[in-house]
């Protein structure tokens, strides 16, 4: 990570948190808005600006903080030894903050009071699993960019979490800091607050699951440098193999 002191990283997990759930909060304001009850139409109005808005905070913060803007990545940073664990705490308290922040700006900009908390029922089995999945794929994603594609990490979070909202059955919250935010907007994007603890649990266990699933994959290759393409060694091997055994 670029030689930038904390509290500049700090504010970049603030900034970037903010304007991610002002995004998510904002679009499902104006979708649901402009929809016309059409359910789907709206959710698509919330996806789209989701993504993209992911793949610009990234570019822009990443070389600042790393942009993870989500408690779950942090902690498993952490956990890999890629951000010091002394400052993981802070990383988390910049990040549940910014998105508080970031739920008020969207509710202050669309003329709705500032303090609210959310109605829409979001829990049980089916639910859980979605987030679980949702934050194991969107760890798995990160991991698997920053060995293989670093420079596609930011365009793959985005469409990661573009698909995320349709394939999983609770919109792929994927973020602890974000689900708090939402908590405290009773608008489309919201989510009871009684059901956050379980969406927090389901979050961290599928961020847990990621970290060993795929410490346990990338640490294979030293060992077996193939690709999918390349299961076989290079001609060149297999031609001085022959020779040898001549």
């Amino acid at each position: 990570m670029p030689a930038f002191d904390l509290p500049r990283r700090l504010a970049a997990e603030f900034l970037g948190t903010g304007t991610l759930v002002c995004t998510v909060v904002g679009s499902g304001i104006m979708g649901e808005r402009l929809a016309g009850g059409n359910t789907a139409l709206a959710l698509l109005g919330n996806t789209l600006p989701t993504g993209a808005m992911l793949t610009v905070l990234i570019l822009i913060l990443g070389p600042i903080s790393g942009a993870h803007m989500n408690p779950a990545v942090s902690l498993a940073m952490a956990w890999r030894r890629e951000l010091p664990s002394s400052e993981a705490g802070a990383y988390v308290l910049a990040q549940l903050l910014g998105g508080i922040c970031g739920a008020l700006t969207a509710h202050l900009m669309f003329d709705l009071p500032l303090l609210q908390f959310g109605t829409k029922v979001r829990t049980g089995l089916g639910q859980w699993t979605g987030e679980l999945v949702a934050t194991f794929g969107l760890l798995a994603t990160i991991l698997g960019c920053s060995r293989f594609a670093r420079a596609a990490i930011a365009p793959a979070v985005g469409l990661y979490i573009t698909a995320a909202y349709w394939f999983t059955s609770s919109t792929s919250f994927a973020n602890p800091a974000v689900t708090l935010a939402r908590a405290l907007s009773d608008t489309f994007a919201g989510i009871r607050p009684v059901d956050l603890p379980a969406f927090w649990v389901a979050q961290l266990a599928g961020a847990a699951a990621a970290v060993l699933v795929f410490g346990w994959i990338l640490e294979g290759r030293a060992s077996s440098p193939t690709s999918p393409s390349q299961g076989r060694p290079p001609a060149e091997t297999r031609a001085r193999t022959l020779d040898e055994r001549r």
